[in-house]
């Protein structure tokens, strides 16, 4: 027989909330959907460092739409307590989805080498690496991760880097590297993370969502 996952209580700054099992259902998702997004970004960088042949290139661009889309479910599940933050990092992820994409279909050389012969695309698909960074952010804020320190400046830094072209190719090579093995590392202790303090404070959603409530009708 299946045992059955008691509901929890806590005390938080505005009062008692209960986590309950779709609480915690929301944070495995959320991590499962990370440690593919890490996963499939580790390999595609070991094809690219290790491989660097324009046999691999079909197989680079399943990778990332496949690493958009579970930083997507990622996103659509991560706790934010700045409703407006969480907003702008999904938007961010669906305009540089929907920019990659676009040039994906609308070139005839495949996405990675369009991206690195054009770094200009990376005004357009670089907002999911914001989005990322956005997650980086946020857990280095709120867990204090080295990794996730690192990731925060290291990300930006790298694109903007190969956007301005002032990166030589063996600095890009060396933190491309750096990002995916961080990454890794990121994604495999999130999942052995207690799952509570994913979930937060829930009295502080549920605090501001009363106070959003009450500016609205007052109006």
């Amino acid at each position: 027989m299946a045992q059955q996952i008691v509901s929890e209580t806590y005390q938080g700054q505005f009062g008692e909330f209960t986590i309950d099992k779709s609480d915690r259902l929301g944070v495995i998702i959320y991590r499962t959907g990370l440690a593919i997004a890490a996963l499939t970004f580790a390999i595609g960088s070991a094809l690219v460092l290790l491989n660097p042949h324009s046999s691999v290139f079909p197989a680079l661009t399943l990778l990332f739409f496949c690493f958009c889309g579970a930083l997507g479910v990622s996103l659509l599940t991560i706790h934010i307590y700045l409703a407006v933050l969480h907003r702008v990092l999904q938007l961010f992820w669906a305009i540089g989805t929907s920019a990659a994409i676009a040039i994906a279909f609308t070139n005839s050389t495949p996405l990675a080498v369009t991206v690195y012969q054009h770094p200009i695309t990376l005004l357009g698909i670089g907002f999911v690496f914001a989005a990322l960074t956005g997650i980086y952010f946020k857990e280095a804020f709120c867990f204090n991760r080295f990794e996730t320190k690192f990731l925060t400046p290291l990300v930006p830094i790298l694109l903007l880097g190969h956007l301005s072209g002032i990166l030589p190719l063996q600095w890009e090579r060396i933190m491309l590297g750096m990002w995916a093995v961080l990454f890794v590392v990121f994604a495999i202790r999130k999942v052995v993370q207690p799952i509570p303090p994913d979930i937060g404070d829930k009295s502080v959603f549920a605090y501001l969502k009363a106070q959003k409530t009450a500016t609205v009708d007052g109006q």
